[in-house]
């Protein structure tokens, strides 16, 4: 029973949609030119606007999208353009089996929310949000993030396909797509093991590709960030080791 005259109190989880729907708000600055590449592709291979925001809302993925389109104007076969998604999608493995232990408690129709609305943006903002907090969280941050982010990015896809080439070629949507991926890294690079995992991951991603990997090299590097990266966190954390120091606090009188 609430006193009287007091507010109601609001629906449980309320406050981590809306944490999560804040959080989010920021990266619209990237996603949303993103999205427009991701429609725009598809119009200018001859696509319709209707297969664009299709992939937008079933596949939900750009990089996947965007090589799905390539596969298919070039003469592929759905079938290889679905292989070529399912290949640069594998890191969302690596992203549940690390949410997994947060949500294992969470009913099974909020799981699968929280599974379809698992991008990388989201992914991020998620185990930012949660750090090092006492298991279990709370999913409703992650679909209030990542409605907000999956509105924004169907729709900023429908715009760029109904532009398609008729978008001014001096926008610079092309570094829309390495921008999504800067937005994210950067404020991640706070310990040694991330800046270690970051370096090692790119290196391999960039040497595979350039060695003619194609798809299989983000998941080669993907594998070789989180191995260096779990062997720095281990010998950080060895006995033996010098833990970090946290930073001294000064005060403000002095």
């Amino acid at each position: 029973m609430t006193e009287q005259g007091s507010p109601p109190s609001p629906p449980p989880h309320t406050s981590e949609w809306r944490a999560g729907a804040r959080a989010a708000a920021p990266l619209l600055a990237a996603v949303v030119p993103f999205g427009l590449v991701a429609g725009a592709t598809p119009a200018a291979a001859g696509f319709g606007v209707a297969a664009a925001v299709g992939m937008s809302t079933f596949v939900f993925a750009g990089a996947s999208q965007l090589a799905m389109t390539d596969v298919l104007a070039g003469g592929g076969s759905a079938l290889v353009a679905a292989m070529a998604a399912w290949v640069i999608n594998l890191r969302m493995l690596l992203y549940s089996a690390s949410l997994a232990p947060f949500l294992t408690h969470e009913p099974l129709r909020r799981r699968l929310a929280v599974a379809y609305l698992t991008v990388d943006q989201n992914y991020a903002l998620a185990i930012s949000h949660w750090g090092p907090r006492t298991r279990p969280a709370d999913g409703s941050f992650m679909i209030g993030a990542g409605i907000l982010l999956g509105v924004a990015w169907v729709a900023s896809t429908a715009i760029g396909a109904a532009l398609g080439t008729t978008m001014p070629e001096e926008l610079p949507l092309d570094f829309a797509v390495p921008l999504v991926f800067l937005v994210l890294l950067v404020p991640a690079l706070v310990t040694a093991p991330a800046v270690a995992a970051s370096v090692a991951g790119g290196g391999v991603a960039v040497a595979s590709a350039g060695a003619g990997f194609g798809p299989w090299s983000v998941m080669a590097g993907a594998m070789a960030g989180i191995a260096v990266g779990t062997v720095v966190d281990w010998l950080g954390s060895a006995p033996g080791a010098t833990p970090d120091e946290p930073a001294e606090e000064v005060d403000p009188g002095e």
